[in-house]
């Protein structure tokens, strides 16, 4: 079994003479180390912090360290963007274990990272490098820690905890993700039908991308996203400029694709928005100049009917008009508003759409629960089949826990909130408890979800001690202080949490056997009131929308779920499946 050895950093000013320096230099380093630098494959960070705590990168990798510096700094674009200030700087490192694969993987692995440091204003890099297996391949990830803490010695403002990095929001959008097989094979898929779509010049060329929630659509939608925008110019024939937006529907989801679009270099520079939400998109394209390809990310929250910021029938049919390709992921498990609601028939005629030119694509891979197969179904039953069975001893150390007092399922999601390994924990509850964001409440000092004698504040209510700028950055579970709110499936839905702390409201009830949803105690008017139908006849849709608001909470957690009901009778099932005393458990 082979050792991982510590890698080699050296950081030089990025100037000529700084590279003089290192040449200099060289020459004296240990044996070991000259070669790693010099005759062996090396990574490279070039950085330059324009004020303080607020820097611009280029990660690369090269087989001859000497030769790309000068590149860089002679004859490279690069070099106009990063020697802007004095305090630019540049990272070299080696390791005893690089190879090409592996070199290009710590690069694209940084890029990952870096791109998601709130220090890090742009990082230029042009391309992702993910490699499939190769010799070393499975010390991978040991290497890459231990490259990120030599580094960390160096500069920790830019190089700051791993834990912090990848319990942000961004992280877990980003496009350096390594894909799976299943992620690979349908990236492929949709980039050959835009460019044959864009190539004959069609109109509404719609591809659907299906799978339940956790599945990994978004992260595909990214790392598309970021390919579309950097690299299908070249594919096309007689095609330059293209136009590619990001549509998002959802506040939270929409900031982090800003910020990806801003810290890669994707934001347009004149004229309408690259991510931007759909109404604004269809107020600002025409069917006569449609744009090339629109990404819709959980397109399931596009509207299907009027109101008075949209003046349409039908959001998506819209941006079917004003795009030669839509790429939408949709999940009808995650509809939860009347205004999102799709009558069967039209869903099926979306559906066919897809699938008539082989456009429809289901990923069905799920990638957010860190649990056994028997753990995944028995969340899914109780959604799906409004049944509680016997809680399963999960091997892999996924943990459903029934709680008797949310007071105590509220401590202990603030005790695993402290555990900086695993991510961010938070308390999310269902919306049966009133809330008005344009209004205080008249007899409270917050709007609050309240069980017998324990209270906490609605999401969005308590206010930071560190007012600065970095909490607009950030989505609701980022911000510390949120440990001491509950969120809604508005706040959370699209989003992972480590462990999922979920106070089941009073809508959802436990009777002969089965889960009910009760819209007389929902306070979601959005999901309670009746949609008017295109016979026009009138229909309450509660039962599928408060069990799509169920859905998403309860999958939020990667490593487990805490739970607490309100009615009396399921909670007395939840903790009989707890004990495993269930009889059709």
């Amino acid at each position: 079994m082979l050792e991982v050895s510590r890698p080699v950093v050296y950081e030089m000013d990025y100037a000529v003479d700084g590279l003089d320096k290192f040449s200099k230099k060289s020459v004296n380093f240990r044996k070991d180390d000259r070669k790693y630098f010099l005759d062996y494959p090396t990574v490279y960070i070039i950085n330059n912090e324009l004020e303080k705590k607020k820097y611009n990168v280029y990660i690369g990798e090269t087989s001859n360290i000497k030769a790309r510096t000068k590149q860089h700094l002679i004859a490279n674009k690069i070099n106009e963007e990063l020697s802007k200030s004095s305090s630019a700087s540049m990272y070299i490192i080696g390791h005893e274990y690089f190879n090409k694969s592996l070199t290009l993987d710590i690069e694209n692995k940084l890029m990952h990272y870096l791109s998601t440091v709130e220090d890090v204003d742009v990082v230029y890099n042009k391309r992702t490098n993910e490699q499939n297996k190769y010799y070393t391949s499975e010390f991978f990830d040991e290497i890459f820690s231990e490259v990120w803490q030599e580094l960390r010695k160096k500069n920790k403002d830019l190089f700051p905890l791993r834990s912090i990095i990848e319990d942000s929001a961004l992280f877990k959008a980003s496009p350096f993700h390594k894909l799976t097989s299943e992620q690979l094979e349908a990236k492929s898929k949709i980039y050959t039908k835009a460019v044959q779509a864009l190539e004959e010049d069609r109109v509404g060329e719609l591809v659907l991308v299906a799978g339940e929630a956790g599945s990994g659509k978004t992260v595909l939608m990214s790392s598309l996203f970021y390919d579309l925008k950097k690299e299908i110019s070249g594919d096309i024939k007689n095609k330059e400029d293209l136009k590619v937006h990001m549509i998002v529907n959802h506040d939270a989801q929409l900031l982090v694709y800003q910020q990806i679009a801003k810290k890669l270099g994707l934001a347009s520079k004149e004229g309408l928005e690259t991510v931007v939400k759909p109404t604004r998109f269809i107020n600002n394209v025409t069917s006569d100049d449609p744009v090339d390809i629109a990404i819709i990310d959980e397109a399931h929250l596009l509207w299907t009917q009027g109101k008075q910021a949209y003046r349409g029938k039908n959001q998506l049919h819209d941006l079917l008009e004003r795009a030669k390709v839509v790429i939408a992921v949709f999940d009808v498990n995650q509809i939860l508003t009347t205004e999102q609601y799709w009558e069967k028939d039209e869903l099926e005629k979306i559906k066919a759409m897809s699938k008539e030119n082989d456009n429809y694509i289901f990923l069905t891979k799920q990638m957010r629960i860190e649990a056994e197969e028997q753990t995944v179904d028995w969340i899914r039953n109780l959604v799906d089949n409004q049944t509680v069975l016997n809680i399963p001893k999960d091997d892999m150390g996924y943990e459903i826990k029934v709680f008797k007092d949310p007071e105590k399922m509220h401590e202990a999601i603030k005790a695993k909130s402290k555990d900086q390994t695993r991510g961010i924990s938070r308390m999310v509850a269902t919306f049966d408890w009133e809330y008005v964001d344009s209004r205080k409440p008249e007899d409270d000092d917050h709007w609050k979800v309240k069980v017998d004698d324990f209270e906490i504040p609605w999401n969005y209510q308590l206010k930071p001690e560190d007012r600065s700028i970095k909490y607009r950055n950030m989505s609701w579970a980022e911000q510390p202080h949120t440990i001491n709110e509950a969120g809604s499936t508005y706040t959370v839905q699209g989003f992972d949490l480590n462990t999922v702390a979920v106070v089941i409201g009073p809508s959802v009830k436990y009777r002969d056997g089965r889960i009910i949803f009760d819209r007389e105690e929902s306070q979601n008017k959005k999901a309670k009131q009746r949609r008017t139908l295109k016979d026009g006849s009138k229909e309450y849709l509660s039962d599928f929308l408060l069990k799509n608001e169920l859905n998403v909470l309860l999958t939020r957690g990667v490593y487990g779920l805490y739970l607490h009901a309100v009615d009396d009778e399921l909670q007395e099932a939840l903790e009989k499946a707890q004990r495993g005393e269930l009889e059709n458990g």
